[in-house]
């Protein structure tokens, strides 16, 4: 029959319950594991299971109370921690649907709106493409994988009961503009060739006015359209890689990853 004191009880319970509430934060945001298709209590679950597993590597936290006041501002700096990493992730997805939406207003299928059961609202369709073909090449080198080893890695750049001051917590303000010249970068040949097709038919309505224009112009530049959104998806791959081999440095750079 094991028998433990108060103190090591705590100590084992420590080890446990504090990284649950930094894993369970972060699987809440991350793009593939918060996916609304994942009941909160599979979540919870995967959670509590990859807790327990870490829990020989986790370092030893101080005898700390679970019902003081201290308890409360760790579990709270944990969930911080796990949203500011989740959050940074999902700029990589944020910034393929971005594009997705860029192309559609382009392209006039601005009402082309589908149900996003991902996220449990709406999106343009070529947005959901996008974020579909992205999630199989993230899935393809095995991101999720070295997604959960930095979250992992984290408790050894960070410690439980570090303060919350040291972590990099401004590389999320960056991440966001990141994300829109990301898109735009990649979006960019796709908004000149269509800005060229509107130039040339506005022309046209000046020169010709006699011309139906309208109905002419839309399925040329719906056919346009096409012809980019396949050009942007040839070259997604290899600047996708690039984006989350960056996005993965950064979520290792907020616990201060990159400086040990």
């Amino acid at each position: 029959m094991l028998n433990f004191s108060s103190i090591e009880l705590m100590l084992i319970i420590g080890k446990i319950w504090w990284p649950f509430f930094r894993i369970i934060s972060a699987l809440w945001l991350l793009p593939i594991f918060g996916d609304t298709r994942i009941t909160p209590s599979v979540r919870i679950l995967f959670a509590l299971t990859l807790a327990i597993l870490i829990a020989p590597v986790v370092p030893i936290v101080d005898n700390i109370n679970p019902f003081s006041l201290g308890s409360i501002i760790l579990a709270l700096e944990q969930i911080l921690f796990g949203l500011f990493f989740g959050l940074s992730l999902t700029m990589l997805f944020a910034m393929m649907k971005l594009i997705g939406e860029i192309l559609s207003m382009q392209m006039g299928l601005s009402m082309a709106v589908m149900n996003d059961p991902s996220s449990g609202g709406s999106s343009h369709v070529n947005s959901h493409l996008l974020t579909i073909f992205a999630t199989l090449l993230f899935l393809s080198f095995n991101g999720h994988l070295i997604v959960l080893d930095i979250l992992v890695e984290s408790f050894t750049t960070w410690p439980i009961g570090s303060s919350i001051y040291l972590l990099n917590i401004d590389i999320i303000l960056k991440l966001v503009s990141w994300m829109f010249m990301a898109a735009l970068m990649l979006a960019m040949p796709a908004i000149v060739a269509m800005l060229l097709v509107n130039i040339t038919f506005g022309v046209m309505n000046r020169s010709a006015p006699s011309l139906n224009v309208h109905s002419l112009g839309f399925p040329m530049g719906m056919l346009l359209g096409i012809i980019c959104l396949g050009l942007v998806f040839r070259v997604i791959p290899n600047r996708f890689f690039d984006f989350s081999v960056f996005i993965l440095e950064q979520m290792r750079f907020i616990s201060g990853g990159l400086n040990v």
